[in-house]
């Protein structure tokens, strides 16, 4: 197999950290590069020491765009755009970004989530990667939105482990805040759901209903676990059956008979969805980890699909259990 010339854009951070630890092992992946302005010269495992014995990469600060076939971009927020204006990939090259700038398939960008966008993804070379909550919150209530079942606002809380802030140090994500403490934060002002609305719409014109979501910051590291829940008068066995049946050809959502918990998810790329109904509501409870399925672990399943490998090279990856 000729290996796929790949680069890192932005490889210091955590999701960024996450991609290294997929891609030093993907058997389709060559690593030629990895980016960083703050740690150029440094070696890899200088910044993620925990690679130990798997690279002997150095960050760079040099960009180059000739002979690369895919490059991650896991810059900040609204600094792709004009990354890529200043250093213009050819058109040839699939890009896959993890910032919010694209996400609005604006320039060509096609959203990558693979529970709806897979045979687009499998033909596309600019790629915009779902955001974490986006993706919890869109696998919860896919299958319902497809349906048309929900006909008011629905009510959706989430809660996010500390590495979803990012690896750059602030209060509210600071050891001494997040221990023994919740707080609530972009209350149904979040940022996912712009996209969020755009893939409901996607797949039911005419979605246009508030979701009312909260947002909660937990006292974790990684992990996301997703409440969703609204009117439904069928019965659990019909929404179960709906469930299975949208997931049936998903290489990672997979919709539980038991009741879950977030440690099922966390440290794999799967989304784990059980849903229930109780006091007339179908109830939602999905689980997935940040870093992984919400960001680095989605991106290398873009790109196996826009490369036509199998969607899990890679991806094998063991949950924590306990």
């Amino acid at each position: 197999m000729n290996k796929i010339k790949t680069a890192i854009i932005g490889a210091a951070g955590y999701t960024g950290g996450e991609l290294l630890r997929l891609l030093v092992h993907h058997p389709a992946c060559e690593l030629v590069y990895v980016h960083s302005n703050s740690q150029k010269g440094k070696k890899v495992t200088e910044v993620h020491p925990d690679l130990i014995g798997d690279t002997d990469l150095v960050f760079t600060d040099e960009v180059t765009t000739d002979g690369i076939d895919a490059v991650f971009l896991g810059l900040p927020h609204g600094q792709t755009k004009s990354f890529l204006e200043e250093h213009p990939f050819p058109s040839e090259t699939v890009i896959i970004d993890l910032s919010t700038d694209f996400r609005d398939e604006s320039n060509g960008f096609i959203y990558g989530l693979p529970e709806v966008n897979a045979t687009k993804i499998k033909s596309a070379k600019r790629i915009a990667n779902p955001g974490c909550f986006a993706t919890g919150i869109q696998l919860a209530l896919l299958p319902a939105i497809a349906k048309g079942w929900v006909k008011n606002s629905i009510q959706i809380s989430g809660i996010t482990g500390s590495t979803g802030a990012g690896k750059k140090l602030a209060e509210t994500s600071h050891f001494s805040y997040r221990s023994s403490n919740m707080s609530v934060y972009k209350l149904f002002t979040h940022q996912h759901l712009k996209e969020i609305n755009q893939t409901f719409t996607q797949l039911n014109s005419d979605f246009k209903l508030d979701i009312l979501f909260v947002p909660y910051r937990g006292n974790f590291p990684r992990g996301i676990w997703i409440t969703a829940y609204f009117p439904f008068e069928g019965t659990k066995e019909e929404a179960v059956k709906a469930y299975k049946e949208f997931y049936k050809d998903a290489a990672f959502t997979l919709v539980s008979d038991a009741d879950i918990d977030m440690k099922q998810a966390v440290n794999t790329n799967k989304c784990i969805v059980y849903v229930q109904k109780e006091a007339g509501q179908l109830v939602i409870y999905s689980a997935i980890d940040n870093l992984l399925k919400g960001a680095s672990g989605q991106a290398v399943q873009n790109f196996n699909l826009a490369f036509g490998l199998e969607e899990r090279m890679g991806l094998n990856l063991k949950s924590i259990a306990f």
